[in-house]
């Protein structure tokens, strides 16, 4: 019992105290230098960093190159929990235009960003067409959760500014419908291209797959709506129920949707937007949005510190090909395919700046790299993680520290406007 000494140090048990003084640090220095609500993600990527260098032999036992199945289960939860809660968000369904930019950032932009990247990795990087094909899909997805800054706001309380809807709105479908690109990658991997697989890829993973996806999460929605709203009569359980549905309801609809192998993400968002024009005024949706926040936030953090604790081991398989590929993604790639798949819509010169420079890439990219490295085996997998890593890291800084201010000048000269 006593045969090691009494003050034995566990590394175990110093991480575990040195993320959670991470993460608390991270909300909380920022609040020193703004008066609004902290942007922490790169904070806790940085510290994440530094606990490598505390503690280099915990971060070498999360390296996804390693362990990829550890970062495709965890990621995978906090993007169901966030697609579920950006669902919930959006009060206002009614207009048809103000899903325009919407759906062109999702049928224009999206395929044009994957085309670019998978590009640059087949050119400048020498990729595969599969890995070339992989790298595109895998970044291709905004982040519902790292965009907080730029969406709208909670239930009831109808925050729901163009370039916010817009970014909110792409955030929550383009996570899923990166999917079949990802497919994509998987087959010319293991099968070559060829167009029997291009047909077959076009059935399964793009029509089949989405719409069970839709239909899935519009029937789970109604579902939940119904228990929660509806029966019985007199005694309805969001009168009491605590957020803890929100899981509940998170888990069931990814389930049954992956189940009938439709696209889970896809039915998570479908859902929670469903649910929210049930009863659209109660209360329970803010209650169920706080708590749904709170858990993905959670999530969130602790993904961010623990995944700036490889950076150091992955960054040392980063080259100039894949760094450039990484900078010319956000500076290059996704402000010019967001430009022109604004195009026609009626929004402002500014607003269209603003919806083309800021999507904030995040969780979904890690999910999808573990998921694929999970089922292919890639000739140049770290390089993939370290593009992957330094993309995160230079959105989160960037995209972290200047969206909440830019928003808001955006917002306030709409207010102008109308006064």
């Amino acid at each position: 019992m006593h045969d090691q000494p009494f003050f034995a140090l566990s590394s175990y048990h110093v991480g575990m105290a040195l993320i959670g003084a991470g993460i608390i640090a991270a909300f909380w220095l920022p609040r020193f230098l703004s008066g609004r609500e902290p942007a922490a993600s790169a904070l806790l990527i940085l510290f994440g960093i530094a606990i490598y260098w505390i503690l280099p032999d915990v971060a070498k036992a999360l390296d996804p190159r390693a362990a990829p199945k550890f970062w495709e289960l965890a990621s995978e939860l906090a993007v169901i929990v966030a697609l579920f809660g950006t669902g919930i968000r959006i009060d206002d369904l009614s207009n048809y235009r103000r899903w325009r930019p919407t759906i062109r950032l999702l049928a224009i932009a999206m395929p044009l960003t994957i085309a670019a990247v998978a590009f640059m990795g087949l050119t400048f990087a020498g990729m595969t067409l599969a890995g070339a094909i992989l790298l595109g899909a895998v970044l291709a997805p905004t982040d519902p959760v790292l965009a907080g800054e730029v969406q709208v706001g909670p239930p009831t309380e109808g925050e729901e500014q163009p370039v916010r809807f817009a970014l909110t709105t792409e955030a929550g479908l383009n996570d899923g419908l990166a999917f079949p690109f990802v497919y994509l990658g998987l087959l010319v991997g293991t099968t070559g291209f060829s167009a029997a697989m291009l047909g077959e890829w076009l059935l399964l993973d793009v029509v089949y797959r989405i719409l069970v996806g839709c239909i899935g999460g519009a029937v789970v929605g109604w579902l939940l709506a119904r228990i929660l709203f509806v029966i019985p009569r007199g005694n309805v359980l969001a009168d009491t129920a605590s957020g803890v549905l929100a899981i509940a309801g998170v888990l069931l609809c990814y389930g049954a949707t992956e189940l009938v192998e439709g696209y889970g993400f896809i039915a998570c968002f479908v859902a929670g937007i469903v649910l929210r024009r049930f009863e659209a005024s109660h209360e329970f949706h803010g209650k169920l949005h706080s708590f749904n926040e709170a858990i993905e936030l959670a999530l969130t953090a602790l993904l961010l510190i623990l995944i700036g604790g490889t950076f150091p081991l992955l960054f040392g398989e980063l080259d100039w090909a894949h760094a450039g590929i990484a900078i010319g993604l956000l500076f290059i790639v996704r402000p010019l395919a967001g430009w022109l798949s604004m195009v026609g819509t009626d929004l402002p010169s500014q607003d269209r700046l603003v919806v083309a420079f800021y999507g904030v890439r995040g969780i979904g990219s890690i999910y999808y790299l573990a998921y694929a490295t999970s089922h292919l085996e890639l000739v140049n997998e770290g390089q993939l993680w370290a593009t992957i890593a330094l993309t995160i890291l230079l959105s989160t800084v960037v995209h972290g520290f200047t969206a909440g201010p830019v928003v808001d000048y955006i917002v306030r000269r709409q207010r102008g406007r109308r006064a």
